[in-house]
C-alpha cells in the first residue's frame, strides 16, 4: 500500500505517488483510463494530477482528462475518498509566450475544471504558469478570492521560479493571506539542460529552487519524475547510453555517471532503475510527492515499489553531485 503524508500547510494527506493524468482519455481510452485509475486507488493512491489543457493538442474534445476523471469519480462514487486536484492557466498551444493570469482566464478556466469534473469545489488548484511581468501579490489575491468563494481548498504553483515563489509567499503571510500549499516544477534524478527546453515556459528543479525547499519545507509535487523513462531505457540498451528517442533536455554526460550509480543502487537494494530514481525524490529533506505516470497497472506498480526504499543522505549525493539542473556558462 502507498504510504501518506501531510501536504504542508493543508489537511490533506496524500498519497506519497501521485498518478499523472495526462495520458487519461487521450493516450488511454476509457475503459483503459478507468481501469489504471482503479488499480492506482486499490493500491492506496488518492491522487489523480490533471489539468485543463490536457488532451488539447488532439483532434478531439479538450480537456478529455478531467472530463474523463470527472465520470470516473461520478461512476465509482469515490469523490470523499480523493484529494482532486487540476491545473489552470495554461497559455494556449498557439501562442505560448502569452500568459493567460489574468483574474477572468483564471477564473474561466477554473469553473470549466468544476463542470468537468463534476464538483463545487476542487481540493488543492494548480497555476500552471507565470506571468512575471504581473505582481505576485496581485495573484494571491485573486486565488483567495476563490477560496472565499468556495470553489478552491488550497492552491499551488507550477513553473515558478524560486524568486517568484517567494514574492508570492511572502506577499501572502504580509496580507494574512492564504498562500501556495505546494509547487511542482519539472523533477527527476536525471539531470536537465534548460538551454535544450523545447518549452521556455518550463522551470526544472535548480539549485535555487531546491534550496528554496530546503528552507521552507513547501512541498514539491514532481512531474516528469521519471524523465520519460529514461534510466530504464538507457539500462535496457547493449551500451546504457541514451536511445535515439531520447529528448535533447536529457542528453546530458552526467546522465552516464548517474545510470551507474542507480545501477549499483540497484542491485544493493534489489529494486529496478526505475524505482532507485522515484527512491530518490522520496529521501529529499523536504516532502516530494512524484507524479508517475503509467499506461499499465503494471508499469504503475514497479513505480510505487519505490516506495519500499529509503536511500540515504550519502546515496543520494553520489546519486546528484550536489547538482540539481546543468549551469549556464557564465557570461563572457
Amino acid at each position: 500500500m502507498i504510504r501518506k503524508k501531510k501536504i504542508a500547510g493543508t489537511s490533506l494527506d496524500a498519497a506519497e505517488f501521485v498518478l499523472g493524468g495526462v495520458e487519461l482519455g487521450a493516450g488511454l481510452g476509457l475503459k483503459e483510463s478507468f481501469r489504471l485509475m482503479d488499480a492506482y486507488v486499490e493500491l492506496g493512491g488518492n491522487m489523480v494530477d490533471t489539468a485543463e489543457i490536457y488532451s488539447n493538442w488532439l483532434p478531439h474534445e479538450p480537456s478529455r482528462s478531467e472530463t474523463v476523471i470527472g465520470q470516473w469519480m461520478a461512476e465509482r462514487k469515490n469523490r470523499s475518498r480523493l484529494i482532486v486536484t487540476t491545473k489552470g492557466a495554461h497559455p494556449r498551444l498557439d501562442s505560448m509566450q502569452m500568459p493567460r493570469m489574468s483574474e477572468a482566464e483564471l477564473r474561466h478556466d477554473l469553473e470549466g475544471s468544476l463542470a468537468r469534473l463534476g464538483m463545487d469545489s476542487i481540493d488543492l488548484y494548480w497555476l500552471h504558469r507565470d506571468d512575471a511581468s504581473r505582481p505576485a501579490g496581485e495573484i494571491v489575491e485573486t486565488m483567495n478570492r476563490f477560496v472565499k468563494e468556495g470553489k478552491i481548498r488550497w492552491y499551488g504553483a507550477s513553473n515558478w521560479t524560486a524568486g517568484r515563489l517567494a514574492e508570492a509567499q511572502e506577499y501572502a503571510a504580509a496580507h494574512g493571506l492564504q498562500g501556495f500549499s505546494g509547487n511542482q516544477p519539472g523533477w527527476s534524478l536525471a539531470l536537465a539542460d534548460p538551454a535544450r527546453f523545447t518549452d521556455p515556459t518550463l522551470v526544472f528543479m535548480d539549485n535555487a529552487l531546491h534550496e528554496y525547499h530546503v528552507r521552507t519545507g513547501l512541498s514539491v509535487f514532481a512531474y516528469s519524475s521519471q524523465a520519460q523513462g529514461l534510466f530504464t531505457k538507457m539500462a535496457a540498451s547493449a551500451d546504457n547510453d541514451f536511445p535515439e528517442k531520447t529528448a535533447a533536455m536529457y542528453r546530458v554526460a552526467d546522465n552516464r555517471r548517474r545510470l551507474a550509480e542507480v545501477k549499483l543502487l540497484a542491485e544493493r537494494y534489489g529494486a529496478t532503475v526505475n524505482q532507485i530514481a522515484l527512491a530518490y525524490l522520496l529521501a529529499q529533506p523536504f516532502p516530494v510527492f512524484p507524479v508517475v505516470g503509467a499506461k499499465r497497472s503494471a508499469q504503475l506498480e514497479d513505480s510505487l515499489g519505490a516506495g519500499k526504499i529509503r536511500l540515504t543522505e550519502e546515496e543520494c549525493r553520489r546519486l546528484d553531485a550536489g547538482l540539481f539542473q546543468v549551469q549556464a556558462p557564465p557570461p563572457q
